[in-house]
């Protein structure tokens, strides 16, 4: 990474950025997100990590796994909720989503968000997730220990 000092104005770091949005069938690398993020005039970095877990209140019985199917556009329009997230801010984001199945205790959705101060790095990471929940094309069929199945809401 250069500094003001040491490169041309296109080659500093991009503010405002989206480094990383896409969909993943394999699993999802926080650390790698981090690494996406990476920034020296970063003060804050915070992260979301959201996992399948083993209950549902709806559901019969315990969950065993979540199947993610996806809208052909959904990886745009991943990068457009992050980019419209970080907006008029400094923030950089970072933000992939699983599809496919995934058992208990996987990583559906990790985000990373670097910003100048703690308080704009929150608040863009839980626009994303929340913008991810009601806006993103992807589905969830929930899978529970009985063989019983029910698909989920829109998002992650």
């Amino acid at each position: 990474m250069t500094t003001p000092d040491s490169g041309s104005p296109s080659d500093l770091p991009v503010r405002g950025a989206v480094r990383i949005a896409r969909l993943s069938d394999t699993s999802l690398d926080l650390d790698a997100h981090l690494d996406a993020v990476e920034d020296s005039a970063s003060g804050a970095v915070t992260t979301f990590v959201g996992r399948v877990r083993d209950t549902d209140p709806d559901a019969s019985d315990a969950v065993i796994a979540l199947e993610y199917s996806a809208h052909p556009d959904a990886e745009q329009a991943l990068h457009r909720i992050a980019a419209t997230a970080a907006e008029g801010t400094d923030a950089i984001v970072a933000v992939s989503h699983r599809v496919g199945r995934l058992g208990v205790g996987e990583a559906a959705v990790v985000i990373a968000v670097a910003s100048g101060h703690r308080a704009e790095a929150f608040e863009v990471c839980r626009r994303v997730i929340e913008t991810i929940k009601t806006d993103l094309p992807v589905w969830k069929r929930q899978v529970e220990a009985d063989g019983t199945t029910a698909w989920k809401g829109l998002g992650g």
